[in-house]
């Protein structure tokens, strides 16, 4: 079986991007596996190639495991270039600051090792498909992880700019970004449509359409999920005051909100799990994050999709 490591140049520094580069090469070669190493060279490359390559195997009636060496946007276009295709198996280095979707299945630290890799097993994984509209313009395609709106959103939005700053970066940027947005406590104007015809419509602190259960680097923001159940996890916190989010955000980070007895009591936390969804901007529009990429949109309508592609677990300690 052909093993394809797809790398994409702006994830992490260049030593530690020729570390992995020389873990690959050594544990193909232990293993005795057909290798290639290809380097990303844009947005959407890695995409592009996917497609090409689950193309080409196919109509050789031969499978291929492709391993997406980044962070969660890697994941994101690994999954849309595979989509449709029985013959392949998909793998991720982690070598973002997120690495959100992987936490569902183990330690990041566990995704790191080639040799592992080599030898791991596949499992199915569902994903969400969705169609987005803003002035005119439509964007399809599908997401492994999550789709977030209001403030998680806009704690990575900030995080992309925070990182800039002398002397911060990854997780720190992340931080630091969490602790500016617990200050304005800024949401979302919204309408949500679900698929029972229930209607929510108003400001919300943030709302959550979730595959698996991680964003933000570990935020346990969706705990419920189950990434082969066939159904999106829908979590909306309403539109609390600043200090009552400031108290319960740590139990957030941990996913043990939907237990808090001052969030059942206030009845803050809306949980369900949908087919279906839409999701429109009150407003001229929102900011939409799909698998940590920012976009802005007026509306989106999700669903769920069962057994989207295939996920490769390690293998236990070898």
């Amino acid at each position: 079986m052909k093993h394809i490591f797809i790398m994409n140049p702006a994830s992490g520094s260049v030593s530690r991007r020729d570390r992995l580069v020389e873990s690959i090469n050594a544990a193909t070669e232990e293993a005795g596996a057909d290798r290639e190493i290809y380097f990303t060279k844009h947005q959407g490359d890695c995409r592009r190639y996917v497609g090409e390559i689950c193309s080409k195997y196919e109509a050789e009636s031969r499978p291929v495991r492709i391993y997406g060496c980044g962070g969660d946007g890697t994941v994101n276009e690994v999954v849309n270039g595979a989509y449709g295709y029985e013959n392949v198996e998909l793998g991720i280095i982690p070598m973002g600051t997120g690495n959100d979707y992987i936490r569902n299945y183990g330690e990041v630290s566990d995704f790191r090792d080639i040799r592992r890799q080599l030898a791991g097993t596949s499992v199915y994984s569902d994903a969400i498909r969705y169609r987005a509209e803003y002035k005119g313009v439509v964007t399809e395609g599908y997401c492994a992880n999550m789709f977030n709106i209001g403030f998680d959103c806009n704690v990575v939005d900030l995080t992309a700019r925070v990182k800039r700053w002398p002397f911060i970066s990854g997780s720190l940027a992340y931080l630091v970004s969490v602790v500016i947005m617990l200050v304005k406590k800024k949401g979302a104007d919204i309408r949500i449509e679900y698929s029972d015809g229930h209607v929510k419509d108003g400001k919300i602190l943030l709302t959550a359409v979730a595959n698996g259960c991680y964003c933000g680097g570990g935020v346990k923001g969706v705990p419920y999920c189950d990434l082969n159940d066939g159904l999106m996890d829908v979590s909306v916190i309403n539109d609390i005051s600043r200090n009552f989010f400031i108290r319960v955000f740590p139990s957030y980070a941990k996913g043990t909100h939907p237990e808090k007895k001052s969030m059942i009591k206030k009845k803050v936390l809306e949980y369900t799990k949908e087919k279906t969804l839409t999701i429109t901007a009150n407003g001229e529009s929102l900011r939409l994050c799909t698998d940590g990429e920012i976009t802005t949109q007026k509306r989106i309508e999700f669903s769920a999709v069962k057994d989207a592609f295939r996920f490769i677990v390690p293998a236990a300690s070898l």
